[in-house]
C-alpha cells in the first residue's frame, strides 16, 4: 500500500484504476483515458496532483539560496506572485529535478516532483546551510489542477467571489494567496487552467463542487499524453541526474551570466552532442520509451518518452540523439519507420504546433 491523498476515497467511489505512482496510490484513469485527454483538450478536466511536494521557504536569505540553488534566474521576477520554472543541478550538471517556484514573498512557495521528494529535500536543507533559509514541507496542503478551455470559467462557478476576483486578475505564470487557498495560473497540458493548492480538509468538496460543474476527472494516463503534446518533460524519462538542462530542451531556462548556482561551472565545460527533439510518425504505429532512433541509417539515440496522440491522431515522442537529419526512422520490433524530426511542442490549446526542426 502506497502514500494515499486526501481524495483517495473520491477516486475510488468513482471506480478509478489505481496504480503505484512514486510510491503513492493515483488514478490512472476513470474508464477511457482517451475521453479524459479530450475532456481537457476541448471542455475541462481535474487532476489530483497532491502526491506533489510543497515547500515553503522561510528567511531573510531566500532569494540569495534560490540564486545558489537554481539554474534559472530567480531575481528575473518582478512581480509578487510571478512563478519560474527551472531546473535544480548537481554539481556536474546534471538534473536533480524540475520544479516551479513562485515569489510569493515570506513564506516563498515551491512545488517538487513526488518521486524525488526525499531527495531533493535532502539537497535543498543542504544547500540552506549556507544562508537563513528554513526549508518547510506542507504535508497538509492538497493540489488540484483545472485545465481545458472551459477551466476557468468552470472554476470560477465553484469557488467564492473573493478567490474569483482574485483570479481573473491572474496572468499566465502568476499565483495569489486568497481565502487560505493559493490560486495559479499553471499547469501541465498546454491548455488555460489553473493549479490550486489549497488545505487538504477543504479539497474533497472542491472536488465534488468541480464535478458538479461538470469538469471530468482526469488520471494519470491521460496527464501524461496530455503534457507530452504539449512538449512537457517528464523527470526520469525525459531528463534525470545523468544530462544536463542543454541535452534536454532546457537551455532557455538555464541563466549563466554573472551567476554562481550549483552546476554552472560543469555547465560551461561540460561538452555532449545530445539534443532533445520532437518526433512525429506519419504512418501506423505508437512510438515508445526506448525504441532506437535512426539517421541516415545510423543509430543516433532513443526515445525518451512516446505515446500515440489522442489530438493529432499519430504517433508522437520525446527523443535524445545525438545527431537530426531529412532520414530519421525508429526501429519498431526490427522494422525502420519513417518519422519527421520536429521542434516540440506539438499541441497547444487543441490546436498542432510542431514545427520541423532545422538540421
Amino acid at each position: 500500500m502506497g502514500n494515499k491523498t486526501p481524495l483517495y476515497g473520491k477516486h475510488e467511489a468513482l471506480g478509478a484504476k489505481m496504480v503505484d505512482f512514486g510510491g503513492w496510490d493515483m488514478p490512472i484513469n476513470y474508464g477511457s483515458q482517451i475521453e479524459e485527454h479530450h475532456a481537457v483538450r476541448f471542455d475541462a478536466g481535474v487532476f489530483d496532483v497532491s502526491h506533489m511536494t510543497t515547500v515553503e521557504l522561510h528567511g531573510t536569505e531566500v532569494p540569495g539560496f534560490l540564486d545558489r540553488l537554481l539554474a534559472n534566474d530567480f531575481t528575473r521576477l518582478t512581480r509578487p506572485g510571478q512563478a519560474m520554472y527551472s531546473a535544480m543541478l548537481q554539481e556536474d550538471g546534471g538534473v536533480l529535478d524540475d520544479l516551479i517556484v513562485y515569489d510569493t514573498g515570506e513564506p516563498y512557495l515551491m512545488v517538487v516532483n513526488c518521486a524525488t521528494r526525499e531527495k531533493d529535500l535532502n539537497w535543498m536543507n543542504q544547500v540552506a546551510e549556507n544562508f537563513d533559509c528554513t526549508i518547510k514541507e506542507r504535508s497538509d496542503l492538497a493540489i488540484l489542477a483545472v485545465q481545458g478551455p472551459n477551466a476557468l470559467e468552470k472554476v470560477t462557478a465553484t469557488i467564492s467571489d473573493a478567490q474569483a476576483a482574485a483570479m481573473s486578475e491572474l496572468k499566465l505564470f502568476q499565483g495569489t494567496w486568497t481565502e487560505g487557498w493559493f490560486i495559479a495560473r499553471t499547469g501541465y497540458t498546454g491548455e488555460k487552467g489553473v493549479e490550486v493548492i489549497l488545505p487538504a480538509d477543504e479539497a474533497p468538496a472542491f472536488w465534488d463542487r468541480l464535478l458538479e460543474a461538470d469538469v471530468a476527472p482526469i488520471g494519470l494516463g491521460a496527464r501524461d499524453t496530455l503534457r507530452l503534446e504539449a512538449g512537457m518533460n517528464l523527470y526520469g524519462s525525459d531528463m534525470d541526474e545523468t544530462v544536463t538542462p542543454f541535452e534536454s530542451n532546457m537551455a532557455s531556462t538555464v541563466f549563466m551570466e554573472g551567476r554562481d548556482f550549483i552546476g554552472a561551472d560543469a555547465l560551461k565545460t561540460r561538452q555532449s552532442d545530445q539534443q532533445l527533439v520532437g518526433l512525429v510518425m506519419p504512418g501506423k504505429g505508437v512510438l515508445r520509451a526506448h525504441y532506437k532512433v535512426f539517421s541516415n541509417g545510423r543509430e543516433v539515440g532513443e526515445i525518451t518518452s512516446g505515446a500515440f496522440s489522442p489530438t493529432l491522431q499519430q504517433g508522437i515522442a520525446l527523443a535524445r540523439v545525438s545527431e537530426t537529419s531529412a532520414d530519421m526512422s525508429v526501429e519498431i520490433r526490427g522494422k525502420q519507420n519513417p518519422v519527421e524530426c520536429v521542434e516540440p511542442p506539438f499541441v497547444r490549446h487543441g490546436k498542432q504546433v510542431y514545427k520541423p526542426k532545422e538540421n
